[in-house]
């Protein structure tokens, strides 16, 4: 029987940890046995949310809140493995990617926080963290990581596929037979809209873009944004909270003032799916089906938005692919965690740019 791994991922929507309990084999098979996801408390939200931008203290804070979220993982493992009935002894190991609180590749540095140390003591497994750091060595962005697992997994011999991922940011994966992966951050997927949403209504996300459906998006405002230079670079390119943030929509919003709330959210659901839709255009013409996973999967509007304008494209979500769309990136991580137990790369170049192809993390032992 193939070991078992635990893959946790917390990304840039803030919403909670998603934990998996999987194992892999040789024949590109991979199994989800079970797999929950741990809320995150508003307290933890909003320190994490403050780490993502400069301000005062900030070693100090991320020390304090990196330990905290390694807590939250351990109750999210134990819990896990309670109801699946596993022993810790029986899973190798856990690949945490952390909490990231700063992305820069073009500094050479991309930050996780969620002490690795504290959640190999608290949950009595080896962990493997720190993904991202090897890849940023080599010249890479880093990130997206994702699709690396994409390729083994679901890529087809007969035709191309393109996958896009839409958590708190939206990132494509274009897979073609015989050919490298290309893959990418199209731009803000989930974050802006949530911020948005927790502002002028209190709820943590727009359920099914049900807000968004009943606004109108307005088209002076929405050109100002597609008009950021991110939006023009081609790949290998990365993106996260410290450059598309609530400081800059605010920015945008300066030039237009007096725009309903309701108005700017279907603005923001329009921004991600031109922006997602465009990137599918010049990176993937050729392919006929879209699938998407993370939480934009669960967005009606933006999944009819993205439909519209797509229409050579069936527009659908992981789960006809026998993956489901909320614990794709879980899966990926422990996925990444069996890589590096082989002493396999877990990155791809063409995607992120490194020079060559890298065993991505570092081991923390029980």
């Amino acid at each position: 029987m193939s070991p078992l791994y635990v893959g946790i991922m917390s990304g840039t929507s803030l919403d909670g940890i998603d934990i998996t309990l999987c194992r892999f084999n040789d024949e590109r098979r991979a199994e989800c046995l079970d797999a929950l996801c741990v809320p995150m408390p508003a307290d933890l939200r909003q320190q994490l949310l403050d780490l993502c931008s400069p301000g005062g203290d900030e070693l100090y804070l991320s020390g304090v809140a990196g330990n905290a979220w390694a807590r939250l993982a351990a109750q999210g493992v134990q819990q896990l493995l309670t109801q699946s009935q596993t022993a810790p002894e029986q899973v190798r190991a856990i690949g945490s990617h952390g909490q990231t609180v700063r992305h820069h590749p073009e500094q050479g540095f991309s930050l996780q926080i969620g002490s690795p140390s504290l959640l190999a003591e608290l949950t009595g497994i080896d962990v493997i963290a720190d993904f991202r750091s090897r890849d940023l060595a080599a010249g890479g962005q880093g990130a997206p990581l994702v699709p690396a697992f994409h390729q083994w997994l679901l890529s087809c011999p007969t035709q191309t596929r393109t996958l896009v991922n839409i958590g708190g940011f939206a990132n494509l994966t274009v897979l073609r037979p015989g050919q490298p992966v290309a893959g990418f951050d199209s731009g803000p997927g989930n974050a802006l809209m949530d911020n948005w949403t927790q502002r002028h209504t209190g709820l943590p996300y727009d359920a099914n873009g049900d807000w968004a459906r009943q606004g109108h998006p307005h088209q002076a405002l929405l050109n100002r944004m597609l008009a950021d230079p991110y939006f023009a670079r081609t790949g290998p390119k990365s993106t996260g909270r410290e450059y598309f943030h609530e400081g800059w929509l605010a920015a945008h919003l300066q030039h237009s003032t007096g725009i309903p709330a309701a108005d700017v959210q279907a603005t923001l659901a329009m921004l991600a799916a031109t922006t997602i839709a465009h990137s599918v255009e010049l990176a993937a013409s050729d392919t006929k089906e879209l699938f998407v996973c993370g939480g934009g999967a669960r967005n009606g509007h933006l999944m009819a938005l993205l439909q519209q304008m797509l229409p050579a494209q069936i527009v659908q979500s992981t789960e006809v692919l026998g993956v489901s769309p909320d614990w794709m990136e879980a899966i990926a991580f422990a996925w990444l965690a069996w890589r590096f137990d082989q002493r396999l790369s877990g990155n791809l170049p063409s995607v992120t740019g490194a020079s060559g192809e890298r065993i991505l993390g570092a081991l923390y032992p029980a």
